[in-house]
């Protein structure tokens, strides 16, 4: 919703009429018609991406487990099986590698038309190359590439919860220095019913850069959290990322295409190399995803949004993880005790996961954290029990036991213990659901809030 010279350039289509600078490169020569082959060249290059990392992923299984990168599926009869981990840095490498070729494509016609005259020891470029759209797109690369990196260290050396959010904030900085650069536009249009509050628009200034800055910490650490069974990460990261796309592709036959095309450019690659990796990582997984792969899929989100300019549609197509996030609150922000892992427990007699637990005395919650227990009992959120072998002394109450606060949990509180892949595939299914919902709220919707 920023507006600039009095249209939205946060947003596009239905939400506003961002004024957003031409991607050259995808213009005749007399600026008028809009070429697709950067684009189709895109699409081949995501198809070789897709079955590169179809082959290269099993040939490296082996190297990781050797190497020390492997863990245990804890929700497996046979519990001695290593399983490589963090392999969505391979994906990640290929995904890198397909936009390095990449790069010259869409800028191919300003290459090609460039002409210099020399003035002495200098010369000077007579058509002029896009300099601004060209660090926009190696900017958008090198976040990615940093996340990438950055995730793979939190695989290696297990980095603390804080080090999670600090890390993504300081590898988005490029990015946001090239955005106050370019277009610095930080007006939001109002919608009808607080106009008549703050007026027509608001300009939120540094807030706004603070507001891209959380964006980027939430989109890399919202998969994170929302993990633990087999292809939940890689499969809602798919999920999102087609559903973007489809928005793209809806959006880019209107005035706005140039964003568009943007976003489809790193989606698609995306998409290819995420398709692979699930391939793998589906039940019963053969390798592990890693932190790699979410804060790697978090920045790519983040980086197309911001630069694509749909922060908020974005965050349409994050309700599962937002719900997740708010109920995991309590956890998160040590109201409550909280494991280091929250993953389902596992029932080998059935072959089916259950809710995991935490155990708590309420006399020693935090005030706020008495007052949310309280909440969630009510609302039935939450499944509380007391153990069996508990015994309460003369100063102090027993312990409570309930479900830990996370979307899986509350999932099988509600349907009960159920086989691994059937809670994946239900999971998935609600965020199938939600991107609906979000494209519901994101065409129709709008109309109750802007004008459209």
């Amino acid at each position: 919703m920023l507006a600039e010279n009095g249209s939205l350039e946060g947003e596009m289509g239905s939400w506003g009429a961002p004024n957003l600078s031409s991607w050259s490169s995808q213009r005749s020569e007399d600026g008028s018609h809009f070429t697709w082959w950067p684009l189709i060249w895109n699409c081949i290059f995501s198809i070789c991406a897709f079955f590169v990392t179809s082959k290269v992923i099993p040939g490296f299984v082996a190297i990781f487990i050797q190497a020390g990168f492997f863990g245990i599926d804890m929700s497996k009869k046979d519990q001695t099986v290593k399983v490589a981990e963090a392999m969505g840095v391979i994906s990640g490498a290929v995904f890198l590698i397909t936009m390095f070729f990449f790069i010259p494509i869409p800028f191919a016609w300003n290459l090609a038309r460039m002409s210099f005259v020399q003035h002495g020891n200098q010369s000077t470029a007579v058509v002029a190359f896009p300099h601004h759209e060209f660090v926009e797109f190696i900017t958008a690369i090198l976040c990615v590439c940093t996340m990438l990196f950055l995730g793979f260290a939190d695989d290696a050396l297990n980095l603390r919860w804080r080090d999670k959010l600090f890390l993504p904030t300081i590898a988005t900085l490029p990015l946001l220095m090239v955005y106050y650069v370019n277009s610095n536009s930080t007006t939001i249009i109002v919608p009808y019913p607080l106009r008549a509050i703050f007026g027509f628009s608001l300009n939120l200034g540094a807030l706004y850069y603070v507001f891209m800055g959380m964006l980027a910490v939430f989109c890399t650490n919202a998969i994170n959290i929302l993990a633990g069974i087999n292809g939940l990460e890689a499969g809602q990261s798919l999920i999102i990322a087609i559903s973007v796309a489809i928005f793209n592709l809806v959006e880019v036959s209107g005035a706005y295409r140039e964003a568009c095309v943007f976003s489809l450019y790193f989606l698609l690659p995306y998409i290819a190399t995420t398709a692979a990796l699930l391939r793998y990582n589906w039940y019963p997984s053969r390798v592990f995803v890693g932190d790699t792969f979410c804060y790697f899929s978090g920045m790519t989100f983040a980086v197309v949004a911001i630069l694509g300019h749909f922060s908020k549609t974005m965050l349409l197509f994050f309700i599962p993880q937002i719900l997740n996030f708010i109920y995991s609150i309590p956890q998160l922000f040590k109201l409550f005790p909280c494991p280091r892992h929250r993953l389902p427990r596992y029932l080998p007699e059935q072959d089916q996961v259950t809710m995991s637990t935490t155990k708590f005395r309420p006399q020693q919650l935090h005030p706020l954290g008495r007052l949310i227990y309280h909440i969630f009992k009510r609302l039935r959120l939450i499944h509380v029990t007391k153990p069996a072998d508990n015994v309460a002394s003369a100063q102090q109450e027993p312990f409570l036991e309930c479900n830990n606060f996370t979307l899986i949990n509350l999932v099988l509180k509600i349907y009960g213990p159920m086989h691994e892949q059937r809670l994946t595939i239900l999971l998935l299914l609600f965020q199938v659901v939600c991107s609906t919902l979000a494209f519901l709220i994101r065409y129709p919707g709008a109309k109750l809030f802007y004008d459209v």
